[in-house]
């Protein structure tokens, strides 16, 4: 079964999955639309697609949809593709709420209809090529860091960065959380630009995620301790660091995963979702979850 898309909204982000959807053999990219004119034009004439400007023109023509839109447009853009019976690909943070999310949680309920939502480091290949070597960790570091590039400012970095790294922590803690604290401050923008949060968990494991969009550079790690292992993630390298118990001692290795782009690896499970009818890697229940963790830490941060 031939899987008929469309994307709605082609900015920076949009036009990648316009680009990846073009080149899936179960896919076939009907349209997308965008309420800027000449993007929407542009890309479709790119990727030999219809140009719309209202999302709603494309409703009765597409099977799926991919919303690429700010987050501020998620909710009422995902309700109406769910009440046309539509599967979805909501990129990150599902909604600004948890309210919100929670009502597209029972909408899908109700109309039978998938969400998949865009935390794409799930897809990294060195996330992937770790699973197997996290067994019970019991401290965790994340660090997410960014130049100010201008973009993502309508919400705070906790719900442009961290959430990526709540999301993987999250999946690693199976446990509820049992205490949050965090730090932060706006510096060049009326948001959010950096912040330090600190999570514990029922099981005693703990986490510290560090986020800023002032980095001069670009960095993203995953540091994991667990009994007998301390694993390190370079996410933008797709690289793992071991250091290991085993019975010669303490052994020390480097695995490079086979690179993968993430976003064509997460855009092609989604549409083996559709076709199987199958609960996605992060479901709406899951970007729920890392949306309530983020929002408790950006409240305590502005107590």
């Amino acid at each position: 079964m031939v899987v008929r898309v469309g994307v709605i909204g082609v900015g920076y982000l949009g036009q990648h999955h316009a680009r990846i959807y073009s080149e899936i053999e179960e896919a076939e990219l009907i349209g997308v639309a965008d309420i800027h004119r000449e993007k929407a034009e542009t890309i479709a004439g790119k990727y030999h697609c219809k140009a719309m400007y209202d999302y709603r023109d494309m409703l009765d023509n597409v099977d799926v949809l991919s919303i690429v839109t700010p987050t501020t447009t998620h909710y009422p853009i995902a309700l109406d593709c769910l009440k046309s019976g539509k599967d979805i690909l909501i990129e990150k943070p599902i909604t600004v709420t948890v309210e919100e999310a929670d009502h597209l949680i029972r909408e899908s309920e109700n109309s039978g209809c998938i969400i998949q939502v865009g935390h794409l480091e799930r897809y990294n290949p060195a996330i992937l090529a770790a699973t197997d070597f996290f067994k019970a960790p019991v401290f965790i570091e994340s660090e997410r860091l960014s130049p100010f590039l201008g973009r993502g400012t309508d919400v705070d970095v906790t719900l442009d960065l961290m959430i990526h790294d709540i999301d993987i922590i999250l999946s690693l803690i199976d446990k509820p959380v049992k205490e949050i604290r965090a730090v932060g401050a706006k510096v060049l923008s009326d948001k959010l630009d950096v912040a330090k949060a600190w999570i514990e968990f029922e099981n005693g494991c703990t986490a510290l995620a560090t986020v800023s969009r002032l980095s001069p550079e670009k960095q993203r790690r995953l540091k994991v301790s667990q009994e007998d292992s301390y694993i390190t993630i370079d996410y933008q390298n797709s690289e793992i660091k071991r250091y290991f118990k085993n019975e010669k001692g303490i052994s020390f290795d480097i695995i490079k995963p086979e690179k993968k782009e993430p976003l064509k690896e997460e855009l092609k499970d989604f549409i083996h979702c559709v076709q199987e009818r199958k609960k996605p890697r992060v479901s709406a229940i899951e970007g729920r979850n890392a949306l309530k963790v983020v929002m408790e830490i950006t409240e305590k941060i502005k107590l």
